[in-house]
């Protein structure tokens, strides 16, 4: 395999991509749009038109600004490999660090670095335009940065420990280091469910417990119910940033929390938040989140199994702009590095597959909340959030295909209605 071939696989691979998402993205624009005038039907009795319409509007809104961004990635990815900056980066490392584990350090920071200063911008504009032009967003300047400050800090002292020990495996464990790789990586994950909910969580919000006693106890009487065992019910205060509401476990084994949005608890009835919460234990029940993590272990085993084929081969550098000079070899942090970059090139057409995963997933746990709780409640509160969180009730179907998660509101109002 000569790079020549790399070079144009990878160039019409990012180019193909970058035109899908591209596509879908204007389509979902126009079709939205184009709905923006009328209520679906199922809808008309709880969703107002000035509810609709400003969901579409800050559906616009958002999509247009993901159609900026995908382009700016797209501009930076090729920068990167074909411009040379990153073969101009790691040559200013070489001759200022030499080789080594602080050159390697040096050279993801860099990479990360130029990623931060140009989402910058985009950052802003989506947090304090757009998020305010709706009236969601609830943060001031102050918090954002030192919210920004936390995460970069968090990043460096997590960060930099987890990729010396990835580095270490790669250079030490011989041909078969990528199984080493993946053992740790599925380790890290797991130690990270344990640890965010009590480690990581509270350095950015604050968790207290349910003070609401009746609320409290007939979320206990759920739980009881449905067999699950809680560390703890805790209000996030979610207002201090967004007026978007939510609920969500987190956590693993015997360190799982739920966890409620203070700006839910404010929009829905304790019926409501029963049906919500009936919703997320429906999860639990079907154990959606080992399946997840089992997932997670199936991708990763095969992406670094891919990588460690690719790492030694001149031509996966030469083809991706990165030119080693006579008597040198390429570090295994830009080897790293390159095959994270151009991965989600690739992968990006598998994103239909992992979305309907999570939407039959999504359906189940409707299912499971049906039959512990009433599903009329549970219909109820989803038609409030998709109008509080001004969620678009009419998704371009192709669009929704391969970026949604969850199912389009009309589907999944229907199926529980039906139940």
């Amino acid at each position: 395999m000569t790079a020549a071939y790399i070079t144009l696989f990878f160039l019409v691979a990012l180019a193909l991509s970058t035109s899908l998402q591209l596509w879908l993205g204007v389509r979902h624009i126009r079709h939205v749009r184009a709905c923006r005038g009328e209520v679906p039907a199922e809808f008309s009795a709880q969703i107002t038109s000035a509810d609709h319409e400003r969901a579409a509007d800050y559906t616009v809104a958002k999509g247009r600004l993901g159609l900026i961004e995908i382009v700016i990635g797209a501009v930076l990815l090729l920068v990167f490999t074909m411009g040379g900056l990153l073969q101009a980066i790691d040559t200013g490392l070489r001759a200022w660090l030499g080789m080594g584990y602080v050159h390697d350090l040096v050279l993801f920071a860099s990479f990360a670095l130029v990623g931060f200063v140009i989402d910058l911008p985009m950052s802003l504009y989506r947090t304090f335009r757009l998020e305010a032009a709706f009236g969601f967003n609830k943060i001031t300047l102050r918090l954002w940065l030192a919210d920004l400050l936390k995460a970069s800090v968090l990043a460096v002292v997590i960060g930099a420990p987890l990729l010396l020990v990835v580095l270490w495996l790669m250079q030490m464990m011989g041909a078969n280091w990528w199984f080493y790789v993946w053992l740790f990586w599925m380790s890290f994950n797991l130690l990270v469910l344990v640890l965010y909910p009590t480690v990581i969580a509270p350095l950015f919000n604050k968790f207290s417990p349910l003070a609401d006693a009746s609320l409290k106890q007939r979320i206990e009487a759920l739980l009881k119910r449905c067999g699950f065992a809680s560390s703890g019910l805790f209000v996030m205060d979610g207002s201090k940033r967004s007026a978007h509401g939510n609920a969500y476990f987190t956590g693993f084994g015997r360190a799982k929390r739920i966890v409620f949005f203070d700006t839910l608890l404010e929009k829905l009835t304790p019926q409501e938040i029963e049906a919500v919460l009936a919703h997320e234990l429906g999860h639990y029940h079907h154990r959606h989140v080992l399946k997840r993590i089992a997932l997670l272990a199936v991708m990763s085993f095969a992406m670094l199994w891919l990588l460690g084929q690719v790492i030694d081969q001149p031509w996966f550098y030469a083809g991706l702009n990165v030119k080693v000079g006579a008597g040198e070899t390429a570090s295994i942090a830009m080897g790293l590095l390159l095959f994270s970059m151009v991965l989600p090139v690739f992968l990006f057409p598998l994103a239909p597959l992992t979305s309907a995963l999570s939407r039959l997933d999504e359906y189940a746990a409707d299912a499971y909340a049906a039959k512990q709780t009433a599903a009329k409640d549970l219909v109820a509160a989803l038609v409030k959030l998709y109008r509080d969180n001004a969620a678009t009730l009419t998704p371009d179907p192709l669009y929704s295909l391969f970026h949604d998660s969850h199912p389009p509101a009309s589907q999944r109002i229907a199926r529980l209605q039906s139940l």
